[in-house]
């Protein structure tokens, strides 16, 4: 009903809107052009979003949405089902290897940590879940890692899905190719089997 309307919310979700679409940052002007809005109006506003990490500015001045949108996501029951499925097999993954499991996912030009599982020693690939870095092909999802390696392997999904990613990274001369790539390996082929179904 329209006396429940709240004004400045619906104006800064009408901004988090403007953030659906293809492009990963926008300038001040852009977003004015997309919403609407004065540009002292959407100061306020960012302002305000920034401040729960809704969104991010750069140091270049241009705004992005921040972590708040993707941990909020995470709780839609989709994306429950998959941590509750593959956080397990990245715990085996990390103990029987001794190097740092993760599950990455494709974001627009960048790739992001989604999952992670990490081994008992301080050598080791220190990832976080919600780490993002940048890449220059689709289907490559290493960050740069200096004295570090890491190895992956595709998971299928839909054809409209993000692309989905099963790694193992740590020491270059610790962690070698072969080993890594049977372990996810197997780990993929336990994802593929049939799950038992709940008794009710």
């Amino acid at each position: 009903m329209a006396q429940d309307r709240v004004e400045a919310v619906e104006r800064a979700l009408t901004v988090l809107d403007a953030f659906d679409a293809d492009k990963e940052a926008f300038s001040l002007a852009e977003l004015a052009q997309a919403t609407g809005f004065y540009k002292s109006t959407l100061l306020r506003l960012l302002g305000s979003l920034e401040r729960f990490d809704y969104v991010q500015r750069s140091p270049d001045g241009r705004w992005r949405l921040g972590a708040t949108p993707v941990r909020l996501a995470r709780r839609h029951p989709p994306s429950r089902a998959l941590a509750a499925r593959i956080q397990p097999l990245l715990d085996r993954l990390a103990s029987e290897t001794g190097e740092t499991a993760a599950l990455l996912e494709a974001q627009g030009g960048e790739v992001e940590c989604r999952l992670v599982a990490l081994p008992a020693t301080s050598l080791r690939h220190d990832l976080r879940p919600g780490s993002r870095w940048r890449i220059e092909s689709d289907d490559d999802p290493r960050p740069a890692l200096p004295g570090g390696t890491m190895t992956w392997v595709a998971l299928p999904n839909a054809p409209e899905a993000t692309a989905l990613w099963l790694s193992l990274s740590g020491p270059a001369g610790r962690l070698t190719g072969e080993r890594a790539r049977r372990a996810l390996a197997r780990a993929r082929e336990a994802l593929a089997a049939p799950q038992p179904e709940e008794t009710p």
